[in-house]
């Protein structure tokens, strides 16, 4: 382990050196991969006092309970995330079903925003009505209709902010407050990791993230993580990671995690300032109906944005709609024909890579959303998402031009 008081430095600092340390067999500064499926005991007794947890500390006995390289990527994303402890999953949305199948039972009732991701969407609207467990689906950023909405077996309010892919703003500090102490406020921090946005410091119970995305930033693995309170983790872990679920991360993909942490404040912070100059240039294009960026003054939460996100970093996620009949098009098709027309972002979901990356909800992303349900919460047909990456920004905007031009 780090030799360094992490409470003592930054964050650039924290991030780099949390969870990992010098390997004690050889010295070696990177996590080594632990790829093993089982780990042995030298007698018997040993074994069954770690299989009674009688033995204190981390013990790994299996994987899927427990591995060396996925731990210290745990301790890691918990410094993070000013979290007591983290548990890893295999994937995002593991990540996602793992905290229902925790903190809900047949016979209790959840809140989820009415704009979430489209896996997530499939939980609250097919998986969780299919147990037993009542749903209702709000907008997250009308306090009133939380508040109208809350029962009294409600045991969790769960929203993304920014949400998916709408770039709207949910205040967690005033949900925390309308859900009390009983009701469990479970933020999907995916499109704004730290440093740009710190959930559980703004009162949120449980954070998580696909850190597929921004928190790996490579686009080359897979994973998810649950952050919180050590009582709440060690409920997570026990009841769904490594039982139901049974979906801990790879070593692999937990060593290239880390890897990938490691420059997270520096990628962040060109992220956000790539992602407010592409969408200042789309929000003044005469073919662009809305653009949805929190760091816009125009956008509706930007205030509130200002407050919750840090260091004057708004994400790197962006939306826009285009107008209507663009030289002869709906937006539907000039839509179409506009991500044709790129040659720097790459057609495909998912975000956070440094290559910038571009898709289309309604046929992508959300085409399993019911379209009343998508058209509710603003995804119109003519809606485009876009991940701007690490490119130049002057080459993106360049890029756009001629893609523009090409209508």
């Amino acid at each position: 382990m780090s030799k360094i008081d992490l409470n003592k430095v930054e964050f650039e600092t924290m991030v780099i050196h949390a969870g990992q340390g010098a390997d004690p067999a050889y010295g070696a500064l990177a996590t080594p991969i632990y790829q093993t499926s089982t780990f042995c005991f030298e007698t018997v007794e040993e074994g069954a006092a770690k299989f009674a947890n009688e033995v204190p500390g981390y013990h790994p006995v299996y994987s899927r309970s427990g591995n060396p390289t996925t731990r210290a990527f745990e301790l890691k994303c918990a410094a993070m995330e000013g979290g007591e402890d983290c548990v890893a999953t295999a994937s995002g949305m593991g990540a996602v079903g793992s905290v229902m199948l925790a903190f809900l039972k047949t016979g209790d009732h959840v809140i989820f925003d009415n704009a979430v991701y489209g896996g997530t969407n499939y939980v609250a609207s097919t998986n969780l009505p299919e147990i037993g467990i009542e749903v209702s689906r709000v907008d997250t950023g009308d306090l009133e209709a939380v508040k109208a909405a809350i029962k009294p077996n409600t045991k969790m309010i769960y929203f993304e902010t920014p949400n998916n892919p709408m770039l709207k703003v949910t205040d967690i500090a005033a949900i925390k407050k309308l859900a009390g102490p009983d009701i469990k406020v479970v933020v999907d921090g995916t499109f704004a990791p730290p440093p740009v946005q710190f959930a559980l410091k703004q009162g949120a119970d449980i954070v998580l993230h696909s850190i597929t995305k921004y928190i790996n930033g490579h686009g080359d693995a897979l994973g998810g993580i649950v952050v919180g309170k050590a009582d709440d983790i060690a409920r997570v872990r026990k009841n769904s990671v490594t039982k139901i679920n049974g979906c801990p991360p790879s070593p692999f993909n937990s060593y290239l995690v880390l890897r990938g942490m490691k420059t997270l404040a520096l990628r962040m912070r060109q992220h956000c300032a790539s992602a407010l100059e592409v969408a200042k240039y789309l929000k003044s294009n005469p073919y662009v109906k809305t653009v949805y960026y929190p760091g816009l003054e125009s956008h509706p939460q930007h205030a509130l944005a200002s407050r919750q996100m840090e260091n004057g970093m708004y994400g790197g996620m962006l939306s826009f709609e285009l107008n209507d009949n663009v030289k002869g098009l709906s937006s539907f098709d000039a839509g179409k024909k506009l991500l044709n027309s790129l040659k720097i972002p790459a057609i495909a979901v998912s975000l956070g890579d440094p290559d910038t990356l571009i898709e289309h909800p309604a046929s992508m992303t959300h085409a399993g959303v019911a379209p009343e349900d998508r058209l509710a919460a603003g995804i119109t047909d003519g809606l485009v998402r876009l991940s701007v990456g690490l490119e130049s920004p002057k080459d993106l905007i360049a890029d756009f031009e001629q893609a523009f031009q090409a209508l």
